[in-house]
């Protein structure tokens, strides 16, 4: 298998800024990575971090501000970053698909569910009004929605909150889609729930066979499913490895403080131990470490050198000037 079609995407260099009356910010800044077929990347990361953004640029789907500045998204080879609207029209959906972390938002109140998921099928394939009906009970049975030739009749205000997520992943999948965004996706819904999503999602990658990026701010859930973990901090990777790297292994600040603050069955007693300061301002960026304001170990060259990505282990890299120094001390004892 050549190197150019072993991955379905890769994103070299991405750069996204939206241009406000306050200035330009800088929402992403040069993200890299590649997926493989049946793969799952996770990205994860605070409010703020860039991995929205990230998800909207592949897609293009930005606020009228937002704009993709730098880099490209190639699937399977080609630059996707350079459709025309009527050619990115018919890719999403098609190839690329995402589910939304808000059910009640995305979908349109004033249509029937069935009326959503037929038009979804119709606008990306040549099937008839009553294969698209069929088509749409066919996903409402394939993600778990009880008595689906009801349901298709039914709004989306009629649903609870993860039968309507169910709805959105049965959008996103009708067309069998390469590629599956997944943002927040059980944001929105109680723990049993979040975990019958999750399984879901997982059963209908070994069926169908897709890629998944997993877009979440909590560690939990992309612990047992992803391939790949990617942490993002101010519009940059901090860190990317496996789970068992990122989890056991955390060789950026930022990973090690998002860690100390999510609690552990084995350790009931401890306190958590909250990131201090405030998320970073996108608008006034720092010149060094996208993190060094709020890091207890920042030393000198984090406020004015942005530190690269450099190899912790296999497979695993962070961008973190205490490897780089670490590195220098392994070689001169």
């Amino acid at each position: 298998m050549s190197e150019e079609s072993k991955y379905v995407l890769e994103v070299n260099d991405l750069n996204t800024s939206f241009f406000t009356d306050a200035g330009e910010v800088k929402a992403v800044n040069g993200i890299t990575f590649k997926l493989e077929p049946g793969k799952t990347l996770g990205i994860v990361g605070e409010s703020g971090s860039g991995k929205s953004v990230s998800a909207y640029s592949i897609m293009q789907i930005l606020a009228e501000t937002g704009r993709v500045t730098g880099g490209e998204v190639k699937f399977r080879g080609e630059n996707i970053l350079e459709y025309n609207e009527k050619q990115m029209q018919k890719f999403r959906g098609e190839k690329i698909s995402i589910i939304f972390q808000d059910p009640m938002t995305s979908l349109n109140p004033v249509f029937t569910v069935g009326y959503q998921l037929e038009e979804a099928v119709l606008l990306h394939t040549n099937k008839t009004k009553e294969e698209a009906k069929a088509r749409a009970i066919e996903m409402l049975t394939l993600v778990g929605v009880n008595e689906p030739e009801s349901r298709v009749k039914q709004y989306p205000h009629e649903l609870s909150g993860g039968m309507r997520q169910r709805v959105m992943i049965a959008m996103a999948l009708c067309c069998e889609p390469d590629v599956l965004i997944a943002d927040e996706p059980t944001t929105a819904l109680d723990v049993t729930i979040q975990a019958q999503i999750l399984e879901l999602m997982q059963d209908l990658q070994k069926q169908l066979g897709m890629a998944i990026i997993m877009v979440t701010h909590d560690l939990g859930v992309i612990a047992s499913m992803c391939d790949e973990i990617m942490v993002m901090y101010g519009g940059r990777v901090c860190e990317r490895g496996t789970a068992d790297d990122i989890f056991y292994h955390p060789a950026h600040e930022y990973t090690k403080g998002l860690l100390r603050s999510i609690p552990r069955h084995d350790n009931m007693d401890e306190k958590l131990v909250p990131i201090g300061g405030t998320p970073i301002n996108l608008l006034n960026m720092p010149e060094g470490c996208a993190f060094c304001p709020r890091c207890d170990e920042a030393m000198k060259i984090c406020l004015t050198e942005k530190p690269e990505e450099v190899q912790v282990g296999e497979g695993h890299t962070a961008a973190c000037w205490m490897n780089i120094k670490k590195a220098y001390e392994a070689q001169e004892v």
